[in-house]
């Protein structure tokens, strides 16, 4: 998804900016060993004022991520880093604002293509791009106190746990393959 963070190049002025601060933190080639990839709702136009900007990364070697996280962004204000356990794998994740964004920097020994936030995104933006008219109520949802997924949920009156349903939606409608999904 690579052409989602291209086109904020263009996009509205909150993208633009978000852009701008990505590159000008040069977070894709400091960390592009680790494959980073922009992931969220502001790539989607799906944003509220305090949305964050995150960026998913495969690392196999958490401590000398962490290390680089430090030393790269450490001295940014708000600055904190933390390790978690997600799904059962260990995750680094940092947290710090620039040029007013918040950025979250996580990186998890699993393939981008099979992390949450990335999977969200995929199916999120397809089901924009299938009915556009949802995308002004996800918005309207989100300003009245949902997170994105559950506000997806809400509106394709899909049950359970948003987080795991949204990709039981995307599985069966075609949008990802369940294979290697962890």
């Amino acid at each position: 998804m690579r052409h989602l963070f291209e086109c904020m190049r263009k996009g509205n002025k909150k993208q633009r900016n978000a852009y701008n601060t990505i590159i000008e933190l040069g977070i894709f080639e400091e960390m592009n060993v680790y494959r980073p990839v922009l992931c969220g709702t502001i790539p989607l136009g799906i944003d509220l004022d305090h949305s964050d900007l995150d960026i998913v990364m495969e690392v196999k070697d958490l401590d000398r991520f962490e290390k680089k996280l430090n030393n790269l962004y450490g001295s940014k204000p708000s600055f904190k880093i933390n390790r978690k356990l997600i799904r059962g794998r260990e995750a680094v994740k940092a947290n710090f604002l620039f040029n007013n964004f918040e950025l979250e920097l996580f990186g998890q020994d699993q393939p981008i293509h099979c992390q949450n936030a990335y999977l969200h995104m995929i199916i999120e933006y397809e089901i924009i791009k299938s009915n556009p008219a949802l995308k002004d109520k996800v918005i309207e949802l989100k300003e009245h106190g949902y997170k994105t997924e559950p506000a997806f949920c809400e509106l394709l009156d899909i049950s359970g746990d948003p987080y795991e349903a949204l990709i039981q939606y995307g599985i069966k409608e075609g949008i990802i393959i369940g294979e290697g999904l962890v």
